[in-house]
C-alpha cells in the first residue's frame, strides 16, 4: 500500500554570505497512516528544516531544493509531489490535510486574538460552515484536548493559560480539521514531565481514534519510546538510521545514536560522568573509572556541614485582585512559609512541575524578588534587612543563571564585553587587559575559545549561550550560584555537556549550587540532596538517591512516574 507520505533523495542548500550550507543531504523516509514516526537529533540536524520542507514552509531564497521529491497519499491512490504546488494549492493542504503544532506555543499563537477565534479561524477557511457550527466544533475541541472549563477558555487569550494549556489549544487548532497528517515540533520540550506525559497520551490518543500518520520531532529518546513506533535519526543532515523503536533502543548501529542513549541522565548512577557524543564519534569512549571522570559531592550533607544560606518561614504573596480603592483582597502564594538551610559546598536540587513558586523561590533568595514575610540568612547575614545598596557588595559573591541564555545577554554586546561587565561594576580587575585575560581565561573553562570574544549572542548555539552565561556567573569568583532551568531546553547531548561542565567547574571553584528544575531524573544526577516544591510549600527534602528511588510523598512519586525513562542501556 502507499505510504501517506514518502520523501525520496530530498536535498535542501541555504545559501548566505558566508557560502553555501547543506541542510539536508539525499534523506529518504516515509510515514503510513496510523503510524507515529519519531525524527531524532540534535538541533541543527535537520529534523524541523525536514518537516517545515513538507508544508513548503521555508522561504526560497535563500532555500534550493538540489533533489528530491515529498510525495502525499491521502485516499491511498492519488500521489501529489507537495514541492510541485503552488502557494494555492498548499493553502488548502496546510491546516486541512497536512497540520503543524509548533514548538513554542506562546509564539505560534497570536496575542490579540482569544484561542477561541484563533481556532474558530482555521475551521472556517476550510470548512463550509457558520460561525454558531465553528464556535460549537471548537468547545467540542477543547473537550477532547482535555481544556478546563472549554466555554470560558474560548474567550480567553493565550497570556491567560499555562504552558501545558496553550499547548493544548494548539493540539486543538491542529486537529480540528481531521488532517490526514500531524506533525508535532518539538511539542513537549519546555513542559513539565506530568504535563508531557498528559500531552504526549493526548497526541497518541488522538492518533488512534483517528488513525492519522504523525510525525513526532524531538531530541528526548525517552519521548520517543513514548509515543513512536519507528525512529528516524538525522545527524548533520543526513540519517544515520532509522528502524523500529524497539530495534534502535535495543540494537542502535550508528555511534551517534549510542550516544543519544548514553548520555541521558536517567541512565547513570549519581556522581558519573556523562559520555558525550564526541566520545562516541571518535571512537574513544570516555572511561567513567578514571579518577578524572569522578565526581565527588564537596559536601557530606550526612554529616551537615557549615550553614551557607537558610530561608526563615518565608513567603511571597502577588496581589490578583484589589478593591476600587487600591487594597488588596486575594493573592496568590507563590511561596508560602517555606524554611530550610543551604550547606556550604553542596548541590541542593529545587525540583516542581511549573506554578510550584521554584523560581519565585530561587530570586527571591538573591531578593530580585521580594519577600512578604520571613528571613533569609546568608552566612549570617540578614539579607531581608539590607537596603538596595547594602546588598551591591554581596551581589559579587552570589549568582544566577537564567532558563533563557539568550534574552539574558544583551544581544548588541559582544559575549566577550558581557562576560566583563561584572568585573567593570564591581572594579575587581583594574585594567582592560586584564579583564579581557580574565574573560579569555573563563571562555576556555567553559570549553569556547578567545576568538569568540567579539561575537554576538546570535552566532551561537544554544548550549554556548548556556556556557557563555555560565561563564558571566563566574567572572566574579561567587561562592553561591542558582542555576534555574538551566539545562531544561537543551539538546539531551548538550545537557550531558553543560552537566558535566557545572560539576567541574563546582569541583575546581568550591562553590554551592542551588539547581532548580522540573526534571527529576537530571536533579537526582546532579545534587547532593533534593528539595520537592508543590503549590509554594516544600513537599519533601532528603539525599537525592532517597528522595528519587524512595520517594515518601504522593506527589514526588507522581513526578518521578512521569519521566519518560524509556528502555535503558
Amino acid at each position: 500500500m502507499q505510504p501517506l507520505l514518502s520523501i525520496k533523495n530530498l536535498s535542501l542548500n541555504f545559501a548566505a554570505d558566508s557560502g553555501i550550507t547543506n541542510a539536508l543531504k539525499n534523506i529518504s523516509l516515509h510515514v503510513n497512516r496510523g503510524e507515529i514516526v519519531a525524527l531524532v537529533g540534535e538541533s541543527g540536524s535537520g529534523k524541523s528544516v525536514t518537516s517545515l520542507s513538507i508544508l513548503q514552509l521555508i522561504p526560497s531564497p535563500p532555500a534550493t531544493y538540489t533533489s528530491g521529491e515529498i510525495l502525499f497519499c491521502e485516499d491511498g491512490t492519488t500521489i501529489i509531489d507537495l514541492l510541485k504546488r503552488n502557494r494555492y494549492a498548499m493553502q488548502d493542504i496546510r491546516g486541512n490535510k497536512i497540520a503543524m503544532i509548533f514548538q513554542e506555543p506562546m509564539t505560534s499563537l497570536n496575542p490579540v486574538l482569544t484561542c477561541g477565534d484563533q481556532v474558530m479561524e482555521s475551521i472556517l477557511l476550510h470548512k463550509k460552515i457558520s460561525k454558531e457550527q465553528a464556535k460549537q466544533q471548537t468547545i467540542n475541541w477543547f473537550e477532547k484536548v482535555k481544556l478546563p472549563d472549554p466555554a470560558a477558555i474560548f474567550n480567553r487569550y493565550p497570556h491567560q493559560l499555562s504552558g501545558g494549556q496553550k499547548q493544548r489549544v494548539m493540539i486543538a487548532m491542529a486537529m480540528c480539521c481531521e488532517p490526514a497528517l500531524l506533525i508535532c515540533d518539538e511539542p513537549t520540550t519546555a513542559l513539565d514531565v506530568t504535563v508531557q506525559k498528559t500531552i504526549l497520551q493526548l497526541i497518541k490518543e488522538l492518533q488512534q481514534q483517528s488513525d492519522m500518520g504523525v510525525i513526532f520531532i524531538t531530541h528526548d529518546l525517552g519521548v520517543v519510546a513514548e509515543v513512536a513506533d519507528r525512529a528516524v535519526v538525522m545527524y548533520k543532515g543526513e540519517i544515520a538510521e532509522q528502524d523500529t523503536v524497539k530495534k534502535i533502543f535495543a540494537d542502535p548501529t550508528h555511534p551517534y545514536t549510542k550516544a543519544l542513549l548514553a548520555c541521558r541522565p536517567v541512565n547513570h548512577k549519581r556522581g558519573e560522568r556523562l559520555p558525550v557524543v564526541s566520545d562516541f564519534l571518535d571512537a574513544k569512549p570516555a572511561n567513567n573509572n578514571t579518577e578524572s571522570g569522578k565526581i565527588v559531592p564537596a559536601a557530606d550533607t550526612n554529616e551537615k556541614g557549615s550553614v551557607l544560606l537558610s530561608a526563615q518561614n518565608l513567603s511571597v504573596w502577588f496581589t490578583t485582585k484589589k478593591t476600587l480603592l487600591g487594597k488588596p483582597v486575594a493573592y496568590t502564594k507563590a511561596v508560602d512559609d517555606v524554611s530550610f538551610e543551604v550547606y556550604k559546598g553542596e548541590t541542593l536540587g529545587l525540583v516542581g512541575e511549573s506554578g510550584c513558586g521554584k523560581t519565585t523561590l530561587g530570586r527571591t533568595l538573591l531578593r530580585l524578588i521580594e519577600p512578604t514575610t520571613g528571613k533569609i540568612l546568608y552566612n549570617g547575614i540578614d539579607l531581608t534587612s539590607k537596603k538596595r545598596d547594602e546588598l551591591h557588595a554581596l551581589r559579587k559573591d552570589v549568582q544566577i543563571v537564567f532558563q533563557d541564555p539568550y534574552s539574558s545577554l544583551n544581544p548588541r554586546l559582544t559575549i566577550g564585553s558581557a562576560i566583563a561587565e561584572p568585573m567593570k561594576v564591581h572594579r575587581i580587575i583594574s585594567t582592560e587587559k586584564q579583564r579581557k585575560d580574565k574573560v579569555t581565561e573563563l571562555l576556555e573553562k567553559v570549553n569556547l575559545r578567545a576568538e569568540h570574544f567579539n561575537r554576538y549572542p546570535h552566532e551561537f548555539s544554544g548550549g554556548q549561550r548556556q556556557r557563555i552565561v555560565i561563564a558571566r556567573a563566574l567572572a566574579l569568583n561567587p561562592s553561591f550560584i542558582i542555576c534555574d532551568e538551566s539545562v531544561s531546553a537543551l539538546d539531551v547531548s548538550v545537557q550531558a555537556q553543560v552537566l558535566n561542565l557545572l560539576n567541574d567547574l563546582k569541583k575546581e571553584f568550591g562553590f554551592t549550587v542551588v539547581f532548580i528544575s522540573h526534571d527529576l531524573s537530571v536533579v537526582r544526577y546532579i545534587s547532593d540532596r533534593i528539595m520537592v516544591m508543590n503549590k509554594g510549600r516544600i513537599e519533601e527534602t532528603g539525599q537525592a538517591d532517597d528522595i528519587y528511588f524512595q520517594p515518601r510523598s504522593a506527589y514526588t512519586k507522581k513526578l518521578i512516574e512521569s519521566i519518560p525513562k524509556g528502555i535503558t542501556v
